[in-house]
Parts: C-alpha cells; structure tokens; sequence
C-alpha cells in the first residue's frame, strides 16, 4: 500500500484496513514461530502498512484538533 493510497482513504476505511492488518500479523507471527511461514517479507510488508496508516490516522486527528 503506497502512502498516496492511504492519505486519500476516510478514516474509517483506515481504521478498517488497520483492524485487518493487525489480524495478518498475529497470524504471520504465529506461522513463523511454528515454522510454516513461507513468505518472511510479507511480515515486514504488513508492519509498514501499519505504521503508514497509523501515521495517517495522527496526522488528521492532529489537523482536526488544531482546525
């Protein structure tokens, strides 16, 4: 997901897609930890998302205070 991408999304869509990005992650770690994980770079993929919607998530809570 491209940081364009998620500044154009509502927050709700946001807050959406973090609940199920959230979800992929619990999974992902419990796959590498019982060995079944097939693609390691999905992990580092997900936590990026995460972190660019949670950025995105600040950023309008921080205009909307502010405005």
């Amino acid at each position: 997901m491209k940081a364009k991408d998620v500044s154009l999304k509502t927050e709700d869509q946001l807050k959406a897609d973090l609940v199920s990005l959230k979800k992929e992650a619990f999974n992902l770690r419990f796959q590498r930890a019982s060995g079944h994980l097939e693609n390691t770079a999905r992990v580092r993929v997900v936590r990026r998302d995460i972190a660019r919607i949670e950025t995105s998530l600040r950023q309008k809570a921080q205009s909307k205070a502010s405005a």
